[in-house]
């Protein structure tokens, strides 16, 4: 007999100068079991060891309240061989001097006390990142009108639409003499963007650009290798050089090696075009710490296409319709779920993934159960995920099975059919008597949803 539990959370509402605030959106993050709570104003609220089931009917004033503005943020667990427990660290974007640079603000869970609190010290020592400890860090670059944060274990990634550019970040946790806990910020690798990126993930090694019509796939371990060998631009290319669709130059299409530049250097392009030429269409990627030997083949990037969606017109011909991957999630190691700009879900596996193996990939598009708003599944740094939920918007949540979506994949391989779609079963649906802002994982079989005002927990066993 399935059994769901649910229970109902009221919301604090901060009151700013002019009214009360409301929640727009919801992060959690399942090794801490910590709640960030992200208000109208862009103000945000933190919430260490939250748990729905031992909660009252409402929740109390946080402990932390990040002040305005903020444009995005994310949680990031830091690791290390030493230190079996990981830390938990909350990273918040925001303008700085009118959007001249980007500040980004630190917050460490501390486990003695169990509060978020800013970090004391950042140590960052490149170039364009300054650390100010009465602000956070600074990085010259533009701000814009939207920026992007994922993060993962040890790594996070930014995208400024402004500055057409991805950052990819390393954070290690330093101990002081006077045992005052701060970090150190790298900066891993820099992709330069021609078209817009939509979403970004990080997830099992992988960092994936959510773009027009498909998603570009980047091994991470590959963008963040131990040795700096300096950088190169790649000016020219020759005409045995090709640029293909899936945006990496120099590779030929049976396989040949890359053509690399200055000490080794790997030059590739990204959101890259079949007919143009690099200087203008092409997105060279500036790797500050990359090691590659000249006879090495490890397949650092590829694009996986969606399949486009086509509408009728007057004449006989059919009009396809560009989409944008604007929500990747990971469900296994090899799997991610993609919510695309018109409410469709797809399926991608990779395959042939690893070092000396080229990425490859293959998507799928799932039925057309409705037209999705939000989707979530549970994030990698715990157990694999059994369950992934889809939200319209409006008063329903759906939830799949990962199970379910590795025996359809099984068998569209044994049919060997792409253009059928793949059959899978919705396991519960849930309805929410408000409307629905935001959802979240928070377990395997657990999820959030955040209506108008209050929070419903839902478990199902």
């Amino acid at each position: 007999m399935v059994v769901v539990q649910g229970s109902k959370v009221t919301l604090p509402t901060p009151c700013s100068l002019s009214s009360p605030l409301h929640t727009t959106s919801i992060l959690f993050e399942p090794t801490s079991l910590s709640l960030a709570l992200t208000h109208s104003d862009s103000s945000l609220s933190l919430y260490p060891s939250f748990s729905p089931s031992s909660s009252s009917s409402s929740l109390p004033i946080p402990q932390t309240l990040i002040p305005p503005p903020s444009s995005s943020s994310t949680f990031l667990l830091l690791q290390s061989s030493t230190n079996p427990n990981p830390s938990v660290l909350f990273l918040v974007s925001s303008p700085h001097r009118a959007g001249s640079q980007i500040l980004l603000r630190f917050y460490l869970l501390n486990p003695k006390t169990n509060a978020f609190a800013a970090v004391p010290r950042v140590l960052c020592s490149q170039r364009d990142l300054r650390f100010e400890s009465k602000l956070g860090v600074l990085l010259d670059a533009k701000h814009g009108a939207s920026l992007k944060l994922a993060g993962s274990v040890n790594y996070f990634a930014l995208y400024s639409v402004s500055c057409s550019k991805v950052w990819v970040f390393a954070v290690k946790m330093m101990m002081g003499h006077d045992h005052e806990d701060g970090i150190k910020l790298m900066r891993c690798a820099v992709i330069r963007c021609s078209r817009p990126v939509w979403s970004l993930s990080i997830s099992f090694g992988f960092l994936l650009l959510g773009e027009e019509n498909g998603v570009r796939i980047f091994a991470l371990r590959r963008l963040v290798a131990a040795k700096r060998v300096g950088n190169s631009s790649l000016k020219n290319l020759s005409s045995k050089q090709q640029q293909l669709p899936n945006g990496v130059v120099g590779r030929d299409r049976h396989g040949g090696r890359d053509r690399r530049h200055g000490e080794g250097v790997l030059e590739a392009t990204c959101n890259g075009d079949t007919e143009a030429k690099v200087e203008k269409h092409g997105v060279a990627v500036k790797q500050t710490n990359v090691k590659f030997k000249h006879d090495q083949n490890d397949g650092g990037a590829c694009f996986v296409a969606l399949k486009g969606n086509e509408i009728e017109t007057k004449s006989i011909a059919k009009v396809s319709m560009s989409v944008k991957a604007i929500s990747i999630q990971a469900l296994t190691q090899r799997m991610f779920l993609i919510l695309d700009s018109l409410g469709d879900l797809h399926l991608l596996r990779l395959s042939n993934f690893g070092i000396g193996v080229d990425i490859t990939g293959h998507v799928w598009q799932l039925p057309h159960v409705m037209k999705v708003q939000s989707l979530t599944v549970l994030p990698d740094v715990s157990t694999v995920p059994q369950t992934a939920w889809i939200s319209d918007g409006c008063h329903s949540v759906h939830m799949f099975s990962t199970a379910d979506m590795e025996n359809a994949l099984n068998e569209a391989d044994a049919n060997n059919d792409d253009q059928k779609l793949m059959h899978l079963p919705v396991i519960r649906v849930l309805f929410s008597t408000e409307k629905i802002q935001d959802i979240i994982s928070i377990a395997a079989n657990s999820v959030l949803i955040l209506g108008q005002g209050s929070l419903y927990a839902y478990a199902i066993s």
